[in-house]
């Protein structure tokens, strides 16, 4: 069975709702990015200057660290915010210390297999080379 995903349409299909300890670790993209998560939220990457979604930020090649956060359930009629106590979730708030350049990662897949697409245009999804996966034999 083949999967087709994106991060627009389909990720509100195959969202994945994964828990804060499934973020930790080490996440990369076949094109060399390198996103590593801590239990206290806190984040450090390499590369991630090659995306796409870094030209909105200033200054792209000084995004190497900041705080993650997922966006937690909204009251109706409310805008969903980061939120640090969230223990879980389908989206992620990426700060970078660098600027204070925010960058929405949506999460899809399964919570056994999910991946990542950092992007501002979830309709647009990642190029092929830009989805991120969790490296199991890395350690944060």
């Amino acid at each position: 069975m083949a999967l087709t995903v994106s991060c627009g349409w389909a990720a509100a299909i195959h969202a994945a709702e994964i828990p804060a300890d499934q973020v930790e670790g080490q996440w990369t993209s076949e094109a060399g990015t390198i996103l590593t998560f801590h239990k206290d939220h806190t984040f450090t990457s390499e590369h991630f200057d090659e995306l796409p979604v870094a030209s909105d930020c200033r200054n792209p090649s000084a995004l190497s660290s900041g705080r993650w956060a997922f966006y937690a359930p909204a009251e109706s009629g409310k805008i969903s915010t980061a939120d640090e106590t969230a223990t879980r979730g389908t989206v992620l708030s990426l700060t970078f210390s660098s600027n204070d350049c925010t960058v929405d990662t949506y999460l899809f897949g399964d919570e056994d297999d999910p991946a990542m697409c950092p992007t501002d245009d979830p309709d647009a999804g990642c190029p092929a080379s830009g989805y991120l996966h969790r490296d199991n034999q890395a350690t944060a």
